[in-house]
């Protein structure tokens, strides 16, 4: 079986629960990216024996957070060796607003997955977008790049949109997937 890490920052706890729906699709390994930006100890050699890395962030004015931005200027080490070339990537994130330009923060992930030689893979999920849809559909919110979701701001990560969820879990499965038939 491939080795899937879903390395991510979260600010209010609303990534994090998304996170998890995304590791429960892949059976992953969480890396959680703390408050200064640093990750636990052992995180790197996880990643480096990973088959899969799944970034994940929310989209704070436009981008990653400041946090996730510090791990991926960190990754210079393992570009620098190309230690997680040829690995498949994906990514996924996180805001208060409908759109809340998430789609620049997918493009940040590629990128870096780019950089360091990956193998990106979308949703590979439909949308709906018929009359008959509903907000708790999956990949309601339309985005192949990587799942996507959308809590008000003022509500907590209890209160996240099932159909998102959902969403990542079938995301964290494709990734899972793929990373077996490249390892295998």
């Amino acid at each position: 079986m491939a080795k899937t890490i879903v390395i991510y920052h979260s600010g209010y706890g609303h990534t994090q629960r998304f996170a998890q729906s995304v590791a429960a699709g892949a059976a992953a390994e969480l890396i959680a990216i703390d408050a200064e930006g640093n990750v636990p100890e052992g995180a790197w050699e996880s990643l480096a024996a990973a088959d899969a890395i799944i970034f994940g962030s929310p989209t704070y004015m436009g981008s990653v957070s400041w946090q996730f931005k510090k791990f991926a200027d960190a990754s210079s080490k393992p570009w620098y060796s190309q230690s997680w070339k040829d690995k498949i990537f994906g990514g996924f994130t996180v805001s208060a607003n409908v759109n809340g330009d998430k789609f620049s923060t997918l493009h940040y992930f590629m990128t870096l997955a780019m950089q360091h030689g990956g193998i990106w893979a979308g949703t590979g999920i439909n949308y709906n977008n018929t009359k008959a849809s509903q907000r708790s559909d999956i990949n309601y919110l339309a985005s192949s790049g990587g799942p996507i979701a959308q809590t008000p701001g003022d509500a907590g990560a209890d209160e996240m949109n099932a159909g998102d969820l959902e969403t990542g879990r079938l995301f964290g499965a494709r990734i899972a997937a793929l990373a077996g038939k490249f390892s295998g």
